[in-house]
């Protein structure tokens, strides 16, 4: 397993080993022992699955109450996934990282709590999984603009498909008061 680190404290990028053949393939996607040794010992309560068609654009989202740690992987199609630091005692706080996740790569990217995740969907459709620190909390949730000028995220699109909630989220300096440094 390769690890690659970002330049954001603890978000990581994980490239599994993948043995393949002419029959496919195989990857060993969790393995608690392993994973530990990665600085990623914590016990995951929830896993998640989500399916999107071709240029949805999901997030930002994080919890303030029950912030979760997010081990995501993508098992078809491709994604541009996005991570931004909300951790305002942090020095990146307000800065954001991305990757394309496959399934097609096997990558993982290791979102600690603290950060804000989405995605955009590349392919026609995309599934992605992804494991859980803590669980749901609808009330304790929040969202960022995914567009918002002050982070400046690099999205490969200019007109996604968003959900209602996903277009009415607020920009980083309403929420912080300050902005990202």
């Amino acid at each position: 397993m390769r690890i690659r680190e970002t330049a954001l404290p603890g978000l990581l990028i994980i490239e599994p080993r993948v043995f393949r053949d002419a029959r496919g393939f195989f990857v060993e996607t969790w393995h608690a022992t392993r994973y530990a040794e990665l600085g990623i010992p914590v016990p995951f309560v929830q896993d998640n699955l989500s399916r999107s068609v071709g240029n949805v654009l999901r997030g930002l989202h994080w919890q303030w109450r029950h912030p979760q740690g997010k081990l995501v992987r993508v098992t078809q199609g491709e994604v541009f996934d996005v991570a931004v630091d909300v951790r305002p005692d942090s020095p990146t706080f307000g800065r954001w990282e991305s990757v394309v996740l496959s399934a097609d790569n096997c990558w993982q990217y290791w979102i600690p709590e603290g950060f804000a995740h989405g995605f955009y969907v590349l392919s026609e459709v995309a599934q992605i999984e992804y494991k859980c620190t803590a669980f749901y909390d609808a009330e304790g949730e929040h969202g960022l603009i995914w567009n918002d000028p002050d982070l400046a995220i690099n999205w490969p699109v200019s007109a996604p498909l968003l959900s209602p909630r996903d277009q009415a989220h607020p920009r980083f300096t309403e929420i912080f008061g300050q902005p990202p440094r």
